[in-house]
């Protein structure tokens, strides 16, 4: 099989995928007979070939994919106008502290943010697949030390952790914030990321149940505890 039909099978497969494919999983395309070193190859050349584009080739943590180009987002909003909810800034704030500080207790976050962690918030980024307890600190009590996962990265659109901007700048904190939040990573022929994963959370409106309610004290004050649901805005 020459190059160029070889591209158009892994092209065929990339588009078809519901997930991010692995190199190893590709070799299997051709029964082993490529290479990794091949396979790899042939990528970045689709890579370049996609590079004028809507959609493009990437590399995220768990392998390659399809995915919009944030300049389309404007566009491909228009399909689905009604804009999913997004997360609270203190959820996100959460979230973002766990992945810059990380292994991070409890503790750790309380001492940053300066109110007690909700624990429905924890819960919440649990099931959303992006954070997940890696083990103990040996220390009073044992804490459990999170840390994030290979579906947040993937979520975000990146290969490793390395590739999480420097909060330096505010406003890059707020960009950060923003991506968390609902960043478009559509993926033909789904169109999955932030934005299908948040909708895909059954996140409603102010006007449901939300983190940080009446029934639980965390975060201490009344504005604050508001701010840890998941709001309509």
């Amino acid at each position: 099989m020459n190059s160029v039909e070889a591209k158009r099978v892994l092209e065929t497969a990339l588009i078809c995928a519901l997930q991010p494919v692995t190199v190893r999983e590709l070799r299997s395309l051709f029964d082993d007979a490529l290479g990794s070193d091949t396979v790899k190859m042939l990528l970045l050349q689709l890579q370049q070939e996609w590079s004028l584009r809507g959609v493009e080739l990437v590399q995220v943590a768990t392998g390659w994919r399809f995915q919009s180009r944030p300049e389309m987002r404007e566009y491909l909003d228009r399909l689905h106008p009604e804009k999913p909810p997004r997360y609270s800034r203190a959820t996100l704030e959460t979230l973002a502290i766990i992945a810059y500080r990380q292994p991070a207790t409890r503790g750790d976050i309380e001492d940053i943010r300066g109110v007690t962690v909700n624990s429905l918030i924890i819960k919440q980024l649990e099931d959303r697949g992006w954070v997940e307890v890696i083990g103990h600190r040996e220390t009073v009590g044992r804490p459990a030390l999170f840390a994030t996962t290979r579906q947040f990265l993937d979520d975000l659109g990146l290969e490793s952790l390395e590739q999480l901007p420097m909060l330096d700048d505010p406003g890059v904190q707020a960009s950060v914030f923003d991506a968390l939040a609902g960043a478009p990573e559509v993926q033909p022929p789904r169109g999955a990321g932030l934005t299908a994963a948040l909708d895909d959370a059954g996140v409603r409106s102010q006007g449901d149940v939300a983190l940080g309610g009446a029934s639980d004290q965390s975060d201490g004050v009344a504005s604050e505890k508001a701010d840890d649901g998941v709001t309509g805005k």
